[in-house]
């Protein structure tokens, strides 16, 4: 009888909603309306909130789907939160498929194939990479990336705050803008190291800071 979607993310400044607001808005109108006729279309409900308060969120909505007597409407829900994965077991309408991907020589490639069962990993570093992101900051998330996941697969054991060790093993990692990736800052660089400071003017100091400007998207 009816089509209900949450995709897509934005803020509503004239009213002073933020886009988490928008999205609960937008999520309890369609709960509220639903009907066993219906077919909803869920997007990666409860991002713009604590990962704890999102997974809950999105959990609670699912079950509400899933046991209303009278709102058991057929849902497609697209979700990050691998927790979720975990409902199929305990839920007997629940179905997880996954687009499938294949890792070669730490390369992802997107197959774009729907495949029955769960996903159990995010490929955001990797989408990251694809866009253009600076070599250094890919480099830099992996290893955080696999230092939470380290800490999250010893919960409850002795051991330092996953802040502090996240703080050491900066070691080695030089934030000088000599060794990022961005062509831009290769650009400042040669710049820089082509400059003789002893024999420049005060005016051609300046004009050398406007060509920098310049590179950097200044007027």
């Amino acid at each position: 009888d009816k089509i209900f979607t949450r995709v897509g993310a934005s803020d509503n400044i004239s009213l002073g909603e933020s886009t988490f607001m928008v999205e609960m808005t937008e999520a309890a109108n369609i709960l509220n309306n639903v009907t066993e006729r219906s077919l909803v279309l869920f997007d990666e409900l409860g991002r713009g909130t604590s990962t704890y308060d999102g997974i809950s969120i999105a959990w609670a909505i699912v079950e509400y789907l899933h046991e209303h007597p009278k709102a058991r409407a057929r849902t497609l829900f697209a979700t990050h939160y691998h927790e979720l994965n975990e409902m199929e077991k305990n839920f007997p309408r629940i179905k997880n498929y996954n687009v499938s991907v294949k890792e070669v020589d730490g390369k992802v490639i997107f197959l774009r194939k729907l495949v029955r069962g769960g996903s159990e990993h995010s490929f955001g570093i990797h989408v990251a990479e694809i866009a253009g992101m600076p070599r250094s900051i890919v480099k830099r998330a992996q290893v955080i990336l696999r230092q939470l996941e380290a800490d999250n697969a010893s919960v409850g054991t002795a051991g330092k705050p996953t802040a502090e060790k996240l703080a050491e093993s900066r070691e080695g990692v030089q934030m000088s803008i000599f060794q990022l990736d961005d062509p831009v800052l290769c650009q400042i660089r040669d710049e820089i190291l082509n400059t003789d400071i002893n024999t420049l003017t005060p005016l051609e100091a300046l004009n050398r800071l406007n060509d920098i400007k310049r590179l950097v998207g200044g007027k």
